[in-house]
């Protein structure tokens, strides 16, 4: 037999009256069934369900049951009685109890925080009675408290217009649950909270003095939320309500006036506007590393803990953190708990020639990415002077359209609001001048990782690209520049993990420049300087100004980012830069000299008929030798490990103490955005560094 309880808050509206009589003709297609209405409920409530006719029966009255049993014919009964009663009568009985209730419902978080929280599928009496206490996730006490009291398995159905039928699928109140999302079944949160802490040289070794500074509390009409003290025994801390907080604070002084007076008690501590987030699950109690989890997740976050406390039933974990951060770390820990999704949330600063490369590869691998349990969204796009944003993600195939129709004016402190309300959210900064570079703390500072290939960041003065590093560490944020230096090549990394190994870097060349690379592979086939210029633009292997290559000003930049990687402390002055190009011909604007370019054709044409008679060729080097660094033009012989690299290729020779006197030589192709947008790619799912069980 079916026992249906119908709680007054589901019969307030015409749609929940109407949800209601669906699900009793439901119920009543099963097999017998017994309907208990709520004695709160209004009048008319019986005339407006269709009960008017139903035979009604005593619960209160052991005689007015006894008709009742599964092998009566299907009909409807129906009793006036709280949900006490009924939950003594289904207990007793056996019966299958289902309880219909108002909006609400059992969800593993607030989905005023997180929208895509579940409804909880089961809950133990014991869960159920510790969610009792945070009404965010939905469970009514004065609706578990009968099945809790009385262990009476139940299914609560909350009202939900949404739902087909009107009612949820609903959460069943058993002795025993389990959840196929772990062992953790519920996140919930304590607004409004601060930390009372006593403390001084009274406390250590006296025996009552964590019960008069309860007892004290407790007269003073005030409930403690958390306890904690240290093992020193020297302050005791615990948490209550903010509005309890002057009452608490009078009963404590007045409790320790003498200890007060003869300096034996530090000054009562508050520490005020905080909350308090607790995990909740039966499951916790067998599974190691809940807390654990719980705390990286938070610290990711870059958000403090005020206090952690765990009851010894382990069946929840509390941890009291700044109101502030409450939101975050609610989304931070539900991710780690309830979602099997690896969240990415990007900020794109730059649509240039490398930004659009990008997101284009982003649209193109939208589809992998989810089948691979990615969920990346692109939150904004900017150029330099307009941007899009939209926190539920940004089409990167029609970026365009979107920068065009719905873009505003570009605003920094608008984008680093971002961070705060996104879960991994990462700033991709595909510009070339300093103005973003100098801002990356602030973005780091707002809980973003950073991402570039914009040199400026690493090879501007030392000092900034030290305190870059230490704030990442600091901070917990990835920072990471692997397209810097060879574009699409691991040169950044390669080189890291021979550090961390304990090599030294020895010496070091290179051709750095995959534009430079292209234009002396063409001079080695006969090209002149200028059609070889001409070309590499064409094909977009250059920087929109030439000249930015030419100068060579770029590969410095390159060899101070290896070199300081290195551990050399170094700036881009100390570097000896050999440009390609007269300094009169860099000072002339970009047009005039792309006009003027073959002016130099005779030069370089001499230089490379020169080197070609002694069996060489001409490249562009860079190279780390003696802590020194430098960039010129060189003639290498068929024996140097640079010889055959042309073409756009990028190629590094790193002589270390492991890799000598071989070097180890890295090479690739390095010309072009396509093969810079994919480095960045990769380096953008380096970020996906949450731990996980299996």
């Amino acid at each position: 037999m079916t026992l249906l309880y119908i709680a007054a808050s589901s019969c307030i509206t015409h749609s929940g009256m109407a949800a209601v009589k669906a699900r009793i003709a439901v119920a009543a297609g099963s097999g017998p069934l017994a309907i208990v209405l709520d004695d709160q409920a209004v009048a008319g409530t019986v005339e407006g369900l269709g009960l008017a006719q139903a035979r009604t029966f005593d619960l209160s009255n052991p005689d007015g049951i006894t008709g009742l049993s599964p092998s009566l014919p299907t009909q409807l009964s129906l009793a006036r009685c709280g949900l006490e009663t009924a939950a003594i009568f289904a207990a007793s009985l056996e019966a299958e109890f289902e309880v219909l209730a108002g909006p609400g419902g059992a969800f593993q978080c607030s989905r005023a925080i997180v929208a895509e929280a579940r409804e909880l599928e089961s809950l133990s009496f014991e869960e159920a009675a510790e969610l009792s206490h945070f009404r965010d996730t939905g469970i009514d006490p004065d609706l578990i408290g009968p099945l809790v009291r009385h262990r009476a398995r139940a299914r609560i159905r909350s009202f939900d217009e949404d739902q087909a039928g009107g009612f949820s699928a609903g959460t069943l109140v058993d002795a025993e649950s389990d959840s196929p999302y772990g062992p953790v079944k519920a996140l919930v949160r304590q607004e409004a909270v601060v930390m009372v802490s006593v403390s001084g040289a009274c406390l250590p070794g006296m025996v009552g003095m964590a019960a008069r500074v309860f007892a004290s509390v407790s007269q003073a009409g005030v409930s403690v939320l958390l306890i904690s003290q240290s093992s020193s025994e020297y302050a005791i801390s615990f948490c209550i309500l903010a509005r309890d907080k002057p009452a608490t604070l009078a009963a404590v002084e007045k409790e320790f006036a003498t200890e007060s007076r003869a300096l034996q008690l530090d000054p009562i501590a508050v520490i005020d506007d905080l909350a308090i987030l607790t995990l909740i699950g039966d499951g916790m109690r067998s599974n190691k590393g809940i807390a654990g989890k719980c705390l990286v997740q938070l610290a990711r976050a870059d958000i403090n803990i005020t206090m952690i406390a765990q009851g010894s039933s382990e069946r929840s974990l509390s941890v009291v953190i700044l109101h502030s951060a409450m939101e975050r770390g609610m989304r931070m820990v539900y991710q780690a708990f309830f979602d099997s999704a690896m969240p990415i949330e990007l900020c794109i600063i730059g649509c240039g020639n490398v930004g659009s490369a990008l997101l284009q590869q982003l649209a193109t691998q939208a589809e992998r990415l989810e089948s691979h349990n990615v969920s990346l969204r692109i939150v904004a796009i900017s150029n330099s002077r307009r941007m899009v944003v939209d926190a539920r993600g940004v089409d990167p195939a029609a970026w365009r359209d979107s920068l065009a129709t719905q873009g505003q004016p570009f605003n920094l402190d608008t984008l680093m609001a971002l961070g705060p309300d996104l879960m991994n959210p990462v700033l991709v900064d595909c510009t070339a001048g300093d103005a973003i570079p100098g801002a990356y703390p602030d973005f780091m500072l707002a809980g973003f990782h950073v991402i570039t290939p914009n040199k400026r960041g690493n090879s501007g003065p030392m000092e900034r690209y030290l305190a870059l590093k230490r704030l990442a560490i600091r901070h917990r944020r990835r920072y990471l520049y692997e397209t810097t230096v060879g574009a699409g090549l691991p040169v950044i990394e390669n080189l890291q993990n021979l550090l961390h190994a304990g090599d030294q870097l020895e010496s070091f060349s290179g051709i750095l420049s995959g534009s430079l690379s292209f234009l002396f592979g063409r001079l080695d086939e006969g090209a002149s300087f200028s059609e070889a210029v001409r070309e590499a633009m064409g094909r977009g292997f250059t920087e929109p100004d030439p000249r930015d290559d030419l100068s060579g000003k770029d590969v410095a930049r390159k060899v101070l980012i290896l070199a300081r990687e290195a551990g050399l402390t170094m700036e881009l002055d100390d570097i000896q830069l050999d440009g390609l190009v007269p300094p009169d011909y860099l000072a002339l604007g970009r047009d005039e000299f792309v006009a003027r370019m073959h002016e130099l054709d005779d030069k370089f044409g001499a230089r490379q008929k020169a080197a070609a008679a002694e069996g060489k060729v001409l490249r562009f080097v860079g190279s780390i030798e003696a802590g020194k660094g430098r960039i010129g033009l060189q003639a290498v012989g068929p024996e140097h490990p640079l010889f055959t690299v042309k073409g756009g290729e990028n190629a590094l020779a790193f002589s270390t103490r492991y890799y000598s006197p071989v070097p180890l030589l890295l090479r690739g192709y390095g010309a072009g955005a396509n093969v810079t947008a994919a480095g960045i790619f990769a380096d953008i799912l380096r970020t996906l560094n949450w731990n996980r069980e299996e």
